[in-house]
């Protein structure tokens, strides 16, 4: 956008916009370049006539909270401004951004000499803006303190379950021995992979909580993890009337297997849980580009309800469900985003596809 109907800008009288507008240094910063740095001296406020700028606040192990962000035809570093303390955060580009300097010696004049109204709209900006980032950090509180408790929780149910499923684990080891049939085998190894799955899905939520997810990454055909995973959801779905069928190519990927099916998990019981005990159908493709792997998970169900559609991913997000915790497809999406690919989905009320993608 131009900087002349720049919004602040436009809080001044003619002569004094025109006076901003000749100040102003307009610069570019690439992705994640520092605008300043925490402690810095407030020298310029700080005008986003492109882009978007995030606010920062270094926290234990040099790693950063979002607390703020800016976007275009807003403004920032008001505070440092207008009482010169040092900056409180951190400012970075989160994008390629353009930013317009006034500097701050400029400004103080020009603020001295403006007229009582400008004053009041610049102070109920600046009020709208600390009342967004009060609560976002609250907001940012709040999920930390979740998650050390789902931390705690989760690290206690792993303890306690060790022992059972070791008996489990023998009791269908011995089974097998004493059994050694075909279908007596069949049930046992089902019985060890799904053990394996609850203490990895326990493991799952704990490095979420943590926010370190651990890869074991090998390569493996697409085909055979379906397989797998039709195996040991076969009466999963029996029992919910639900035809789950798969059309891939023969595709290799490098992921972490028990992960990644994870993800599919995940999304799978979500598409379950909505059809209701009505049945349906889900179907998993996959297209093999230059790049990346495409895997495409598609359900004939309702549609994802439109009120939790923009924040799907977040953490805690969940409609509809008895003891749902919301953590279904935030874990799949830091899952993927840990072996460095994306995910996504369209949906209406015909269905819902999620698009992963996967680098080779």
């Amino acid at each position: 956008m131009e900087l002349e109907v720049h919004q602040f800008i436009s809080y001044f009288e003619p002569a004094q916009a025109s006076h901003l507008c000749q100040m102003a240094i307009v610069e570019k910063y690439t992705e994640q370049e520092v605008v300043f740095e925490e402690d810095d001296v407030p020298d310029y406020l700080y005008l986003v006539l492109e882009g978007q700028v995030e606010f920062r606040k270094r926290t234990t192990c040099d790693k950063y909270h979002v607390i703020a962000v800016a976007k275009q035809n807003e403004f920032f570093g008001e505070f440092g401004v207008l009482d010169g303390q040092p900056r409180s955060a951190q400012a970075i580009a989160y994008t390629d951004t353009v930013l317009a300097k006034i500097p701050r010696t400029q400004l103080m004049e020009i603020l001295d000499n403006t007229k009582g109204y400008v004053i009041l709209k610049l102070l109920s900006y600046i009020i709208r803006h600390l009342r967004a980032t009060t609560a976002q950090y609250v907001n940012q509180m709040i999920y930390q303190e979740k998650m050390a408790l789902i931390g705690e929780m989760v690290n206690t149910i792993i303890h306690d379950f060790r022992s059972p499923v070791t008996g489990i684990q023998l009791a269908s080891a011995m089974l097998k021995e004493t059994h050694p049939d075909e279908e007596t085998i069949e049930w046992c190894d089902i019985i060890q992979a799904q053990v394996k799955r609850m203490l990895g899905m326990a493991e799952e939520a704990l490095e979420f909580a943590g926010g370190n997810a651990v890869l074991k990454k090998q390569p493996i055909k697409l085909t055979s993890l379906l397989d797998q995973f039709e195996k040991l959801n076969r009466i999963y779905f029996k029992d919910a009337h639900v035809n789950f069928k798969f059309n891939v190519p023969e595709i290799m990927v490098n992921v972490d297997e028990n992960k990644l099916m994870r993800v599919l998990q995940n999304l799978v019981s979500n598409a379950v849980e909505a059809f209701k005990g009505n049945g349906g159908c889900i179907e998993v493709t996959a297209n093999n580009n230059a790049k990346f792997v495409e895997i495409q998970i598609g359900d004939n169900g309702p549609g994802i309800p439109e009120a939790i559609r923009d924040n799907l991913f977040d953490p805690f997000v969940t409609h509809g469900k008895r003891g749902g915790t919301g953590l279904g497809t935030a874990i799949a999406k830091s899952i993927i985003e840990a072996h460095e690919g994306e995910v996504s989905f369209q949906t209406n009320c015909q269905g819902t596809t999620f698009y992963i993608y996967l680098p080779k």
